[in-house]
Protein backbone atom coordinates (compact mmCIF):
# COMPACT_ATOMS: atom_id res chain seq x y z
CA UNK A 1 0.00 0.00 0.00
CA UNK A 2 1.62 3.55 -0.77
CA UNK A 3 1.91 6.07 1.65
CA UNK A 4 1.73 8.87 -0.39
CA UNK A 5 -0.89 11.53 -0.18
CA UNK A 6 -3.63 11.13 -3.13
CA UNK A 7 -4.02 14.82 -4.37
CA UNK A 8 -6.58 15.77 -7.16
CA UNK A 9 -5.71 18.73 -9.47
CA UNK A 10 -8.04 21.05 -10.69
CA UNK A 11 -7.62 23.09 -13.43
CA UNK A 12 -9.22 24.64 -16.49
CA UNK A 13 -6.08 25.45 -18.73
CA UNK A 14 -3.18 24.02 -19.83
CA UNK A 15 -2.44 22.55 -16.95
CA UNK A 16 1.90 22.96 -16.64
CA UNK A 17 1.96 23.59 -13.23
CA UNK A 18 0.21 20.35 -12.84
CA UNK A 19 2.76 18.60 -14.90
CA UNK A 20 5.68 19.98 -12.51
CA UNK A 21 3.59 18.12 -9.51
CA UNK A 22 2.92 14.78 -12.06
CA UNK A 23 6.62 14.56 -12.57
CA UNK A 24 7.85 15.42 -9.14
CA UNK A 25 5.36 12.81 -7.45
CA UNK A 26 7.04 9.86 -9.42
CA UNK A 27 9.47 10.36 -7.54
CA UNK A 28 9.80 7.45 -4.55
CA UNK A 29 10.71 10.43 -2.02
CA UNK A 30 8.08 12.56 -3.31
CA UNK A 31 4.97 12.76 -0.38
CA UNK A 32 2.09 13.39 -2.74
CA UNK A 33 0.06 10.91 -5.57
CA UNK A 34 -1.50 13.04 -8.21
CA UNK A 35 -4.36 10.63 -8.64
CA UNK A 36 -6.89 13.08 -11.01
CA UNK A 37 -6.91 15.97 -12.77
CA UNK A 38 -10.52 17.93 -13.12
CA UNK A 39 -11.35 20.37 -15.19
CA UNK A 40 -14.29 23.19 -15.54
CA UNK A 41 -13.31 23.18 -19.64
CA UNK A 42 -13.61 19.95 -21.51
CA UNK A 43 -11.14 21.56 -23.94
CA UNK A 44 -8.57 22.57 -21.23
CA UNK A 45 -4.83 20.79 -22.34
CA UNK A 46 -4.13 19.67 -19.19
CA UNK A 47 -7.13 17.17 -19.09
CA UNK A 48 -4.78 15.59 -22.50
CA UNK A 49 -1.07 15.88 -20.41
CA UNK A 50 -2.94 13.97 -17.40
CA UNK A 51 -4.08 10.90 -20.04
CA UNK A 52 -0.90 10.85 -21.21
CA UNK A 53 0.14 10.09 -18.33
CA UNK A 54 -2.31 7.41 -17.46
CA UNK A 55 -3.91 10.16 -14.59
CA UNK A 56 -7.73 9.72 -14.34
CA UNK A 57 -9.46 12.92 -15.63
CA UNK A 58 -12.93 14.03 -15.19
CA UNK A 59 -14.66 17.41 -16.48
CA UNK A 60 -17.37 19.57 -14.76
CA UNK A 61 -18.74 21.75 -16.45
CA UNK A 62 -20.59 25.30 -15.20
CA UNK A 63 -23.39 25.17 -18.04
CA UNK A 64 -24.62 21.91 -16.52
CA UNK A 65 -25.18 22.99 -13.45
CA UNK A 66 -28.18 25.45 -12.49
CA UNK A 67 -26.30 27.26 -9.37
CA UNK A 68 -22.36 27.75 -8.42
CA UNK A 69 -23.39 25.81 -5.55
CA UNK A 70 -24.70 22.85 -7.31
CA UNK A 71 -21.10 23.36 -9.65
CA UNK A 72 -19.34 23.35 -6.59
CA UNK A 73 -21.13 20.15 -5.22
CA UNK A 74 -20.30 18.25 -8.59
CA UNK A 75 -17.07 19.44 -8.51
CA UNK A 76 -17.06 18.13 -4.59
CA UNK A 77 -17.92 14.95 -5.78
CA UNK A 78 -15.60 14.18 -8.41
CA UNK A 79 -12.29 14.90 -6.18
CA UNK A 80 -14.29 12.91 -3.77
CA UNK A 81 -14.61 9.84 -5.96
CA UNK A 82 -11.36 10.27 -7.46
CA UNK A 83 -9.87 9.16 -3.42
CA UNK A 84 -8.17 12.57 -2.83
CA UNK A 85 -7.32 13.92 0.23
CA UNK A 86 -5.58 17.18 -0.59
CA UNK A 87 -6.19 19.37 -3.41
CA UNK A 88 -4.23 21.59 -5.77
CA UNK A 89 -5.78 24.68 -7.33
CA UNK A 90 -3.52 24.97 -10.66
CA UNK A 91 -4.54 27.93 -12.81
CA UNK A 92 -8.60 27.09 -12.17
CA UNK A 93 -10.31 30.22 -13.25
CA UNK A 94 -13.12 29.99 -11.18
CA UNK A 95 -14.42 31.60 -7.60
CA UNK A 96 -15.56 28.48 -5.57
CA UNK A 97 -18.42 29.25 -2.69
CA UNK A 98 -17.82 29.48 0.75
CA UNK A 99 -19.51 26.21 1.49
CA UNK A 100 -17.17 24.20 -0.90
CA UNK A 101 -14.26 25.64 0.93
CA UNK A 102 -14.92 24.91 4.10
CA UNK A 103 -15.38 21.24 3.35
CA UNK A 104 -11.47 21.36 1.83
CA UNK A 105 -10.21 23.42 4.76
CA UNK A 106 -7.13 23.64 5.47
CA UNK A 107 -6.29 20.28 2.58
CA UNK A 108 -6.89 23.12 -0.54
CA UNK A 109 -3.76 24.85 -2.03
CA UNK A 110 -3.68 27.54 -4.75
CA UNK A 111 -1.09 29.55 -6.71
CA UNK A 112 -1.30 32.87 -7.79
CA UNK A 113 1.13 34.66 -10.08
CA UNK A 114 1.52 37.54 -7.60
CA UNK A 115 3.58 37.96 -4.30
CA UNK A 116 0.53 37.83 -2.16
CA UNK A 117 -1.59 40.21 -0.21
CA UNK A 118 -0.25 42.22 -3.36
CA UNK A 119 -2.16 41.94 -6.72
CA UNK A 120 -5.29 39.94 -5.75
CA UNK A 121 -7.32 38.79 -8.17
CA UNK A 122 -6.68 38.73 -12.32
CA UNK A 123 -3.76 40.74 -14.65
CA UNK A 124 -1.63 40.60 -11.51
CA UNK A 125 1.68 41.49 -13.97
CA UNK A 126 0.09 43.88 -15.86
CA UNK A 127 -0.80 45.69 -12.42
CA UNK A 128 3.07 44.82 -10.97
CA UNK A 129 4.23 46.88 -13.96
CA UNK A 130 1.38 49.66 -13.33
CA UNK A 131 3.00 49.97 -9.92
CA UNK A 132 6.50 50.02 -10.66
CA UNK A 133 6.88 47.21 -8.61
CA UNK A 134 10.41 46.16 -8.92
CA UNK A 135 9.95 42.38 -7.56
CA UNK A 136 6.55 40.42 -8.74
CA UNK A 137 6.64 36.37 -8.49
CA UNK A 138 3.99 33.81 -7.28
CA UNK A 139 2.51 32.51 -4.16
CA UNK A 140 1.27 29.15 -3.17
CA UNK A 141 -1.97 29.42 -0.29
CA UNK A 142 -4.03 27.90 1.72
CA UNK A 143 -7.54 28.16 -0.11
CA UNK A 144 -9.84 30.19 2.48
CA UNK A 145 -13.61 31.68 1.89
CA UNK A 146 -11.86 35.28 1.10
CA UNK A 147 -10.13 35.62 -2.61
CA UNK A 148 -6.47 34.84 -2.83
CA UNK A 149 -6.26 35.66 0.84
CA UNK A 150 -5.53 31.71 3.08
CA UNK A 151 -2.36 31.34 4.83
CA UNK A 152 0.82 31.75 2.78
CA UNK A 153 2.75 28.32 2.71
CA UNK A 154 5.87 29.32 0.02
CA UNK A 155 6.19 32.09 -2.02
CA UNK A 156 9.00 32.96 -4.90
CA UNK A 157 10.40 36.74 -6.15
CA UNK A 158 11.39 37.16 -9.73
CA UNK A 159 12.98 40.72 -10.69
CA UNK A 160 10.82 43.23 -12.88
CA UNK A 161 13.47 44.13 -15.45
CA UNK A 162 13.03 47.59 -16.89
CA UNK A 163 12.38 46.40 -20.60
CA UNK A 164 9.62 43.88 -19.13
CA UNK A 165 5.90 44.15 -20.58
CA UNK A 166 3.09 41.73 -19.16
CA UNK A 167 3.94 38.83 -21.12
CA UNK A 168 8.01 38.77 -20.71
CA UNK A 169 7.20 38.68 -17.03
CA UNK A 170 4.71 36.23 -16.76
CA UNK A 171 6.98 34.22 -18.44
CA UNK A 172 9.38 34.73 -15.60
CA UNK A 173 6.78 34.25 -13.08
CA UNK A 174 5.85 31.26 -14.52
CA UNK A 175 9.31 29.81 -14.37
CA UNK A 176 8.96 30.18 -10.65
CA UNK A 177 5.31 28.82 -10.30
CA UNK A 178 7.17 24.89 -11.36
CA UNK A 179 9.45 24.19 -8.29
CA UNK A 180 8.05 26.26 -6.22
CA UNK A 181 4.05 24.55 -6.26
CA UNK A 182 6.46 21.36 -6.03
CA UNK A 183 7.83 22.72 -2.66
CA UNK A 184 4.64 24.27 -1.42
CA UNK A 185 2.68 20.60 -1.66
CA UNK A 186 5.76 18.73 0.11
CA UNK A 187 5.93 21.45 2.86
CA UNK A 188 2.71 21.63 3.44
CA UNK A 189 1.93 17.65 3.83
CA UNK A 190 4.69 17.75 6.07
CA UNK A 191 3.23 19.96 8.21
CA UNK A 192 -0.19 18.06 7.82
CA UNK A 193 1.41 15.19 8.73
CA UNK A 194 3.16 16.77 12.10
CA UNK A 195 5.96 16.82 11.13
CA UNK A 196 8.28 19.88 12.91
CA UNK A 197 10.69 20.78 10.23
CA UNK A 198 7.94 21.56 7.11
CA UNK A 199 8.63 24.93 7.36
CA UNK A 200 7.06 27.63 4.61
CA UNK A 201 9.38 27.56 2.08
CA UNK A 202 10.49 31.05 0.31
CA UNK A 203 12.07 31.09 -3.14
CA UNK A 204 13.19 27.19 -3.60
CA UNK A 205 16.46 26.79 -6.15
CA UNK A 206 15.34 26.74 -9.41
CA UNK A 207 15.89 22.73 -11.43
CA UNK A 208 19.09 23.59 -13.88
Amino acid sequence: MSSKVPVAVVISGRGSNFVALAEAAEAADYPAEIVAVISDRADAVGLARAAERGIATHVVLRRDHPTRAAFDDALDAAIRASGAEHVCLAGFMRILGPEMVARWEGRMLNIHPSLLPAFKGLDTHQRALDAGAKFHGASVHLVTAELDDGPIVAQAAVPVMPDDDAESLAARVLAVEHPLYVAALAAHLGRSAGRPDATPVFNPPLPR
